[in-house]
């Protein structure tokens, strides 16, 4: 008989690419042999396959069955051809014969001994490749099946087990398919801080304000216990929600990451990501035999935040540098090159001491000039320029600690935001709808960033006296750019500028 293709997927980072499953039982000496580039997991799929088929009621051929994973230049990874494979087995032995929909249709999971399918990562980027390459259908575990019901236009069956998959196949026993899940909408970002619990710290809650307008990165400068890690917590209360275009990118990274479960197939809050200082390179940036999201990716289009910035390990500060300017990470390996989307918000808290007493007014610093300046060398020039609001956070009395001020909550401060952003929405309507004012290039700064000449004048001589760099220069336009929006300015004015540039001469 003619020998059928079963489709599959491999992902490559958020890419997809198709794979063909083909199966040949011949004559010969009983064999089992996998060919196509497959590494362990899938090698080891002739054992899973061989006792699926067997505990499902199914038989296995006693000769040569060769499966083919096309194109067999691709390396093939993981477990989720299992259920391909067993499909086109079956197909070849004239167990099952596929309709022409099934023939344009994915499979793809991993199978138990007993012939039960396991969920496998990646669900809604198939579904996503499914869509693209105009197939049909889409057969994977039932635990996938809420991940993958989000991408419109493409019919989802979530099994259970070979037999179910079987049955189904062979018209005995049809599944529905898993109708269509809208994306979540929420109307406020979850937080369980409020600016309101911080007391004081004025400046500091105005730079973050202005950094969740425009898209600003921040570093927040402080002794310990001053307030720097409760404000970034805090900070997720002013960020508005993900956007539908959002919630999809976001989904299909931790997709591919493998962090969406059955209870949670979707991401509909901004991600804040977190790591420990001690974080690898790899960790933070990504990589690995087979290249994985790192934590600058999982942050996309959320926050990253970095608590005791100096102490992260050379390599991983300075591999944020062309993340932060690209809004993209390039990982290369022997294998080719990846692209990962790494657009977040960086948010950083350091200590101005390696013991932090320095500038306290109540606790001497123990620290050698020679121990302070070797502290702050260890954040270099160029990944500072790229920081666009500096922000030296103040310890509060302890008096103010225990009033109950009339203070704004994190509610006031997101009518703000949105309003900031509502009016960049229709300055940037070309762009996508999270376009902000920090991600404007030249051209675009030359358009919608006009200054009068009194205020080009203060801009030129405080620049000369801060020495900023071009970088630095063009940041504090596109600061001022965000104030002014606060503000409802429909141009840049004097005092935006001079708002802006107190956030670069901490």
């Amino acid at each position: 008989m003619a020998i059928e293709r079963i489709i599959s997927v491999a992902h490559r980072g958020l890419q997809s690419e198709c794979i063909e499953v083909e199966a040949d039982v011949s004559r010969h000496v009983p064999a089992f042999i996998l060919v196509g580039l497959p590494d362990a997991a899938v090698q080891e799929a002739r054992e899973r396959i061989r006792s699926a088929l067997d505990n499902s009621g199914y038989p296995f051929p006693r000769t040569k069955v060769t499966v083919n994973l096309a194109p067999a230049h691709m390396r093939k990874e993981g477990s989720m051809y299992d259920v391909a494979i067993a499909v086109s087995i079956l197909q070849a032995q004239d167990c099952i014969s596929l309709s022409e929909k099934d023939r344009r249709s994915v499979f793809v999971g991993e199978l138990s001994l007993n012939g039960d399918l396991r969920p496998v990562k990646g669900a809604l980027l198939t579904a996503f490749f499914a869509r693209e390459r105009g197939l049909f259908r889409l057969y994977l575990p039932a635990a996938n099946a809420k991940e993958a019901s989000h991408v419109e236009g493409v019919e989802v069956f979530g099994i259970s087990s070979l037999r179910e998959l079987v049955d189904h196949l062979r018209g005995t026993s049809p599944l529905t398919p898993v109708g269509y899940s809208s994306l979540p909408r929420t109307s406020e970002q979850y937080s369980l801080y409020d600016f309101s619990d911080v007391r004081g710290q004025q400046q500091a809650k105005r730079a973050l304000e202005i950094a969740a307008a425009g898209g600003h990165n921040v570093l927040l400068n402080g002794i310990p216990g001053s307030g720097k890690t409760m404000l970034a917590k805090s900070f997720m209360s002013i960020l508005p929600p993900l956007a539908d275009e959002e919630i999809l990118e976001v989904s299909k990274i931790y997709s591919c990451a493998g962090l969406l479960t059955a209870d949670d197939p979707i991401v509909d809050e901004r991600p804040f990501r977190s790591p420990h200082h001690t974080a690898s390179v790899a960790s933070v940036v990504g990589g690995g035999t087979w290249p994985r999201p790192g934590e600058i990716t999982l942050a996309h289009r959320g926050v990253l935040f970095l608590d005791e910035f100096p102490e992260f390990p050379r390599g991983v500060l300075e591999a944020l540098r062309q993340p932060l300017e690209d809004r993209i990470v390039s990982i290369s390996r022997v294998s080719g090159s990846l692209q990962f989307p790494a657009h977040f918000l960086l948010l950083a808290a350091q200590n101005p001491c390696p013991c932090g007493s320095w500038g306290d007014s109540e606790k001497a610093c123990v620290c050698t000039p020679h121990q302070r300046m070797q502290y702050q060398r260890r954040i270099s020039g160029p990944l500072l320029d790229r920081i666009d609001l500096h922000v030296r956070v103040f310890p509060v009395k302890r008096e103010r600690l225990l009033s109950e001020p009339n203070v704004e909550t994190s509610d006031d401060i997101l009518e703000r935001v949105r309003a900031a952003r509502s009016v960049q929405r229709l300055r940037f309507k070309e762009k996508a709808v999270w376009f902000l004012n920090g991600d404007m290039d030249q051209k675009l700064m030359k358009e919608q960033c006009i200054l009068d000449e009194a205020t080009k004048s203060v801009l030129l001589e405080a620049s000369k006296k801060l020495l900023l760099s071009a970088r630095s220069f063009y940041k504090i336009i596109k600061i001022s750019r965000t104030i002014a929006d606060l503000s409802a300015h429909e141009h840049i004015v004097q005092d935006d500028v001079l708002e802006a540039l107190q956030y670069r001469s901490q």
